[in-house]
């Protein structure tokens, strides 16, 4: 076997997973959808492709994917450059954000799900205004807050009670669009309370921002529990791309 076809191999088994992880995923959501009452074109499947490579994104691309989340600004940013050939590709910061990141994930991310500060908001409303100006984008950033559940400042999220004051501070921007919330739920815990919390956060949202309409909520394990509780965009690693690789970083 020579090296190329080795390779083509070894991309046609990898496809094959793919696809295979990827049919039963959207039968699964399909299926959580119909048990909530709910239409299944209302929930997105975002594919967290973090610590895979670029190549595992062009076949999802083949099949159809368009929009995949990052959340290692360094990686990310490797991998737009490398599929930039891929027209209609659509790219989320999914992971903590910090501010001395914010002007390169201004660069190429359409949405952002983990603003949790004004002083972030800030920052990435600076970087979008410079690479708008520079011409590396033409339109806003879509923004999504984190809000905390669990109040542990190591996982991010802004306070309940801070949501309204930094939901402003988007929609005042010209920069950044208020899209809705995320929320990751505790740790080791029963995850139906936290997202029928989250939706009752959402609602309150709503009322004063009614197109901040998007709910981020739900993993590999809990999507049907989040699907329940109004999620529309549930964010899947392993479900969908199997064990995470073996990195030395």
């Amino acid at each position: 076997m020579t090296a190329e076809s080795g390779t083509a191999a070894a991309e046609s088994i990898r496809t094959a997973e793919l696809s295979s992880a990827l049919t039963g995923l959207l039968s699964r959501i399909e299926a959580a959808c119909r048990a909530a009452g709910r239409d299944p074109a209302a929930v997105q499947l975002l594919p967290v492709t973090k610590f895979f490579p670029a190549s595992d994104i062009e076949i999802l691309y083949g099949l159809g994917r368009r929009e995949f989340g990052e959340s290692r600004e360094q990686e990310a940013a490797g991998k737009v450059a490398t599929l930039g050939h891929l027209s209609q590709i659509r790219w989320h910061m999914i992971g903590r954000l910090q501010r001395n990141k914010a002007k390169s994930v201004a660069r190429w991310a359409n949405t952002v799900h983990s603003v949790d500060s004004e002083r972030l908001a800030n920052a990435l409303d600076a970087g979008v205004a410079a690479a708008r100006e520079a011409g590396e984008r033409d339109t806003p950033v879509r923004v999504l807050l984190q809000v905390s559940l669990d109040r542990d400042p190591g996982r991010g999220g802004v306070a309940p009670a801070d949501l309204p004051q930094l939901a402003d501070r988007i929609a005042e921007s010209e920069n950044l669009r208020l899209a809705g919330l995320m929320a990751i739920p505790p740790l080791d815990t029963d995850p139906e309370p936290e997202f029928a919390r989250l939706a009752q956060l959402h609602a309150r949202l709503l009322a004063d921002h009614p197109g901040a309409g998007e709910l981020s909520a739900g993993m590999s394990g809990d999507l049907e529990t989040a699907i329940r509780h109004g999620s529309t965009c549930v964010r899947v690693g392993t479900a969908l791309m199997g064990a995470r690789p073996i990195t030395s970083g």
